[in-house]
């Protein structure tokens, strides 16, 4: 790798001295991702001050404690990055040939990077200095999460099962298939799921087949599943369901509120922001039944019990108003139906809010005054706010509190939903969901309707489709009969996945594009090979609302082809036409014709730096931040709300509440990171994560092997004894298939925005029996 250090001594002509008496140091090669010769150090001191002041760790010093498994190390690389002489580099990376800029595929932090390539592989990443998105700051995924690029489990040519095994095809006459099979069903009897780690042009291409070729519009995707009530929410209240923000502006807040997001672990980048800002002074409250990395930082940590943020928000609110803390300028002027709410705080009494989330008024109160008086304050939520039966209403209940304060329309101000996927903004922008086209854009408004009609050249549904949970319960039922799944695994990332198991065994078709055979591939009749992120052209759009280049870097393994283009061929064969797209500029070249918030974005804007929606127009700079002077629906709306407990609660039969969690080192349901060596080295296995108390009563000895039950299922892993997890509580990821949570999650929904409420369900855990 480059040495910074032999570089200058070159151009110098500094010869350094050598010493046949020096020492030498063997090369450690302990950690899962670095290489280190201490032999080519020069003590600069850079790896240290990098670690501890860019990364707030603080895990390397001069004495080059680099270890393996060591809990603080967060395995992120910057030390390397940093490193002038090759004392710190990647233990798997190699010179490449060139490099090629494009952007990460994990979060939705969207942060820039460049993939080094060398013949038709990726060997290694770097980080891009230009993107206003991260900075050259990436996280371990980011860094080092690259090897499923090249994996030899990936696809590379069309599978058909026939007598139950998979057959290798040819393209060719597997599309013909997949088009005479759909030909003959009727639009109820067929549904598309489509992915919010496909491109903008793919998720425009698989919503437009959905609803101009198959004439339906139950097309989702798994926003159904995180940020639903953000978009129901925060359409209600401001007009636009996007985060309002950019991630550049956390670090110049006064105050940070962040509820129900593990930011450091889901967002590692904007967790870093929320660090320098605390270093320049701002407050920081975290609401967060478990104890997360931000609370190290935190002025106040509220540990509210899951399930109880509307109450907890609500009790906000309310001492807010009673100490004349209040934005009444704000408030009077740029939004309505305040007595309305303002009498639905009468509920919320000091008594009811302790009683249902077990803080105290005083220290609730304590909160209060901080966010409202640290202006501009800025709140950051993720699934711990949206997973629940009344998801929509804590998003509400956000926003209450952000238009009481006048904390919403300028910069560093506002409320900030962190989305979780690559492309989840994305995906939803271009309307891969069943009530909007692209642009959110209402399916049942006459006139939208008609502009598609016009646009597209064919009659198209007026009707609102099925949302994710509803086509898997309809395909249960026989409603459904067949369903294309693009890049989507619900036999992992969908609540109670034995119906979901069943659901998909009653299909006649299931037809799925995605990279690895995943546990939902296996249960196809076809599958097709489909392009990686780095073998295809195209945008994402960030958390921030960023419409961003990637870009082809090597070319398609095998015979695996981008998903418009796999999608486009079988609308062509079903004799549609507006699919003849030769490329990925063409398509979004047609989503700014139909989609205003993305007019004026095409590939010739973006090169350099992306552009933030909404851009209107070919001469628009893009939105910084959102509803600076007035809100997207005009006023904003305050929201009367009522505190509804979650569906299911402990009983003597299930005394635990389970929640669900992500984790740094994997992402979602692993079809991507649990092909990469090192992060299986940091984290081969599901923790199970238990309080020491409800250890103790079980008699659970901690990495001990136990079952956790639920009234749906039943699953195995090993137990974590922790204190990060409350009393009563216990936690687990989604990533394992091994140990699969959403075995038993409740698929019980929340009414507004028809989520499943994954974060709350009543569970036991017992020690695993030798029959087990």
């Amino acid at each position: 790798m480059d040495c910074e250090l032999r570089i200058l001594a070159t151009e110098y002509d500094v010869e350094p001295p050598i010493s046949i008496e020096d020492p030498y140091y063997p090369i450690d090669l302990s950690h899962p991702f670095i290489e280190r010769d201490p032999n080519k150090c020069i003590s600069c001191g850079l790896c240290v001050s990098t670690c501890r002041e860019l990364q707030g760790v603080g895990a390397v010093s001069l004495s080059y404690r680099v270890n393996r498994l060591d809990e603080i190390c967060e395995h992120c690389g910057h030390c390397v990055a940093a490193c002038p002489t090759g004392t710190l580099v990647s233990n798997k990376a190699l010179v490449p040939s060139h490099e090629v800029r494009t952007v990460c595929p994990y979060c939705g932090c969207g942060c820039g990077m460049y993939l080094g390539v060398r013949g038709d592989r990726v060997v290694n990443v770097r980080g891009d200095f230009e993107n206003p998105s991260n900075y050259g700051r990436l996280c371990v995924k980011g860094r080092f999460g690259y090897d499923f690029i090249n994996h030899p489990e990936r696809l590379t040519h069309p599978l058909m099962k026939e007598n139950g095994e998979f057959v290798e095809k040819d393209w060719e006459s597997t599309l013909n298939f997949v088009a005479e099979r759909f030909a003959k069903y009727k639009p109820h009897e067929v549904a598309v799921l489509s992915s919010a780690r496909c491109t903008n042009e793919e998720n425009y291409v698989v919503q437009k087949f959905a609803r101009a070729v198959l004439k339906t519009n139950s097309v989702d995707h798994c926003a159904r599943l995180c940020h639903a009530p953000t978009v129901a929410g925060l359409v209600k209240s401001f007009g636009s369901g996007a985060m309002t923000n950019s991630i550049g502006e956390i670090r110049d807040t006064k105050c940070i509120f962040s509820i129900g997001s593990n930011t450091t672990e889901t967002h590692p980048i904007i967790g870093l922001e929320v660090k320098h800002a605390a270093q320049n002074g701002a407050k920081v409250i975290v609401a967060n039944p478990k104890r997360i990395d931000l609370v190290n930082v935190a002025d106040i940590w509220l540990q509210q019990r899951p399930g109880s943020d509307v109450a907890l928000l609500m009790g906000m609110c309310r001492v807010i108003l009673e100490e004349g803390l209040d934005d009444q300028d704000f408030f009077e002027v740029r939004c309505e139906n305040f007595e309305d709410f303002k009498k639905s705080l009468e509920a919320f009494t000091p008594e009811f809010v302790e009683k249902a989330t077990g803080i105290s008024w005083d220290r609730i109160a304590e909160a209060a005054r901080l966010y409202a008086k640290n202006s501009p304050a800025s709140t950051l939520f993720a699934m711990g706010i949206t997973q629940h039966t009344h998801g929509t209403d804590n998003v509400l209940a956000v926003a209450n509190l952000a238009m009481l304060t006048g904390n919403v329309g300028k910069e560093s101000a506002g409320v900030n939903p962190l989305r979780g996927q690559n492309n989840v903004q994305g995906a939803c922008d271009l309307g891969a969901l069943p009530n909007v086209y692209p642009g959110y854009q209402k399916v049942n408004d006459e006139a939208v309707q008609k502009k598609f009609q016009d646009a597209w050249g064919v009659e198209l549904d007026p009707n609102v489709g099925l949302t994710v949970t509803e086509i898997i319960d309809a395909a249960h039922s026989g409603q459904i009969k067949a369903l294309y799944i693009v890049g989507e695994n619900p036999m992992l990332s969908d609540p109670d996945i034995n119906h979901v198991k069943e659901a998909l065994e009653k299909l006649e078709l299931l037809v799925v594009n995605d990279i690895f055979l995943s546990e939902t591939a296996r249960f196809a009749h076809v599958v097709f090979p489909a392009a990686s992120f780095a073998e295809k052209d195209g945008t994402y759009t960030n958390t921030e609302r960023r419409v961003q280049r990637i870009r082809k870097a090597i070319e398609p393994v095998g015979e695996s082809r981008p998903d418009w283009w796999i999608m486009g061929e079988v609308a062509k064969r079903m004799n549609a036409k507006g699919f003849e797209f030769s490329n990925a500029s063409e398509i979004l070249d047609e989503i700014a014709s139909v989609s205003p918030i993305y007019g004026g974005i095409h590939f010739s804007r973006i090169e350099d730096v992306g552009l933030q929606w909404p851009c209107p127009a070919e001469d628009h700079p893009g939105t910084k931040f959102l509803h600076e002077g007035q809100f997207s629906r005009g006023l904003g709306c305050f929201q009367p709300l009522e505190y509804r407990p979650p569906v299911e609660l402990p009983d003597d039969e299930y005394p635990l509440v389970l929640t669900t969690a992500r984790m740094l080192y994997h992402f979602h349901t692993g079809t991507m990171t649990r092909k990469v060596e090192g992060l299986n080295i940091v984290r081969p296995e599901e923790r199970i994560e238990i309080n020491p108390a409800d250890a103790k009563k079980l008699n659970i000895a901690h990495e001990e092997k136990v079952n956790v039950i639920s009234r749906r299922g039943k699953v195995a892993g090993r137990a974590f004894v922790t204190q990060k997890v409350p009393e009563g509580v216990i936690s687990m990821s989604f990533h394992f298939w091994e140990t699969p949570a959403n075995a038993l999650t409740n698929p019980a929904l929340d009414p507004q925005s028809k989520i499943p409420e994954l974060k709350v369900c009543a569970v036991r855990i017992e020690k695993t029996k030798k029959s087990d």
